[in-house]
């Protein structure tokens, strides 16, 4: 039998990063993903204590915030992006402009999502929720307007920690949610029951979180000595959109951003499927998507690890290397999947009893939890992990075409075949989620292989 020799690569091929230098950036990243992590589930443990009304009406407005910071977080994302591949063709000039239209553009969709949620609360909370529970409804109005307004600091902080992490400085990312939660930790210890305000409480604690965060990442990104940066107040040039930049960025950002929201509107609209189960199940799915979030971290560490690593590779057009490093990067996806979601398999029964579930509620999300766990350390590293790093490369009209189908057929389509044909019930909405994730790993896996991806540059 004849065995192929395996071409050995050239000296300089994985030179680029070394593995400290990987661990550097992407350790701070993981930390910094563990920390925004726990915003969400901090609020919801903590409003535990009110009654299951409120962890339901916390849980019901997080996936709606989820689905609309997603706009311009993936601006965020496609400014980076561009501001990387900038950054690694060494054109500062127009990686420092790409930087401050990133914050003008996003802190403009931003700010026009708040006013729109603050005005049309109600309505939106309609659509979402039945009304089978009044209760609910009127605690996920008042959580819905009061986080409604953190968004626009929440994209001034998002913009500022995407542009230092293209500079190689995720320890300030890691700083800013590591204040977000002690703020956010603080407030909900004073307002929620001392003070008697409940979910409110909650909400007004993570708002302050992100004003706090915001305003330092203000002080940073306005130093003229940072080899990307913002503009400062007063400056020529501060309210100044530039056309063909924003063009670039929304070249990347909006096809990044309608996958994003599709997915998250896909997840609202079986939200509102689940939102017709009797309360104890609504509760039990809140919880479920907050505990199975500790999986996320590896991934959502290497979705922002690859916009630099891979970015700046795409950009100086070291096509090799760029491959290279995105077999890397997949190998220790997989390696840091491991453990989070082992956990998740072996703890997922006393992971669950820690939110006060009724007794009905508690055997079904442990069983949910206990799937999720095993089946994310297969599926989910080339489910996701080869989406962030096409998109980094700039290849993201090819994730759409991979995503939007897939979710809205399998992910949201078997939700309710499940539900109504199989009587399958919260378990038939999470093994809908689960096919998802078979047909996107296939789609990016083949497209990894193909090295098409390798072509895309953004500038």
């Amino acid at each position: 039998m004849m065995f192929r020799r395996k071409k050995a690569l050239s000296p300089e091929i994985g030179t680029t990063f070394s593995n400290k230098d990987l661990l550097r950036l992407i350790l701070p990243l993981l930390g910094e993903q563990l920390l925004a992590t726990m915003v969400g589930i901090i609020d919801t443990a903590m409003v535990s204590g009110v009654g299951e009304s409120a962890v339901a009406a916390v849980s019901l407005v997080n996936t709606l915030n989820i689905c609309l910071v997603q706009l311009f977080i993936s601006m965020c994302a496609g400014g980076s992006i561009i501001a990387s591949q900038y950054f690694g063709n060494k054109d500062l000039e127009n990686g420092r402009i790409s930087s401050h239209q990133l914050l003008l553009s996003s802190v403009s969709i931003a700010s026009v999502l708040a006013i729109l949620l603050v005005a049309f609360n109600r309505p939106i909370m309609r659509l979402m929720d039945s009304g089978n529970d009044p209760v609910v409804f009127e605690q996920a109005c008042t959580y819905l307007i009061i986080t409604a307004i953190s968004y626009p600091f929440t994209a001034i902080q998002s913009s500022g920690v995407s542009l230092l992490r293209v500079m190689g400085n995720t320890k300030v990312s890691l700083y800013s949610s590591l204040i977000v939660n002690i703020v956010n930790i603080t407030g909900n210890a004073i307002l929620i029951h001392p003070c008697g305000l409940g979910v409110a409480g909650a909400a007004l604690a993570t708002l302050l979180g992100h004003i706090v965060a915001s305003v330092i990442v203000c002080r940073l990104m306005f130093n003229p000595h940072l080899p990307l940066h913002f503009i400062k107040p007063g400056q020529p040039g501060f309210f100044r959109f530039k056309g063909d930049m924003i063009k670039r960025i929304m070249r990347l950002g909006v096809p990044s951003g309608i996958e994003n929201s599709i997915f998250q509107f896909g997840r609202l609209l079986v939200t509102s499927l689940v939102a017709t189960f009797p309360t104890a199940l609504r509760a039990a799915h809140g919880i479920c998507n907050s505990v199975t979030s500790f999986a996320y971290l590896p991934n959502s560490a290497l979705a922002l690890a690859a916009i630099t690593v891979i970015g700046r590779l795409i950009g100086a057009n070291q096509k090799e290397e760029a491959w290279y490093y995105g077999k890397k990067l997949l190998r220790w996806l997989y390696v840091a999947l491991l453990p989070t979601n082992l956990i998740l398999c072996f703890f997922s029964t006393p992971l669950v009893r820690l939110f006060n579930l009724s007794a009905e509620a508690v055997p079904v999300a442990s069983q949910i939890v206990f799937l999720f766990g095993f089946l994310s350390i297969i599926m989910y590293a080339p489910a996701f992990g080869l989406g962030s790093i096409l998109r980094a490369a700039g290849d993201v009209r090819y994730t759409v075409w991979v995503s939007i189908p897939s979710m809205l057929i399998l992910r949201l389509g078997f939700s309710y075949l499940f539900v109504y044909a199989f009587d399958l019930s919260l378990l038939g909405v999470w093994l809908a989620m689960h096919l998802d994730w078979i047909a996107r790993a296939i789609g990016f896996l083949s497209r990894f292989l193909s090295k098409k991806w390798l072509n895309k540059r953004a500038i």
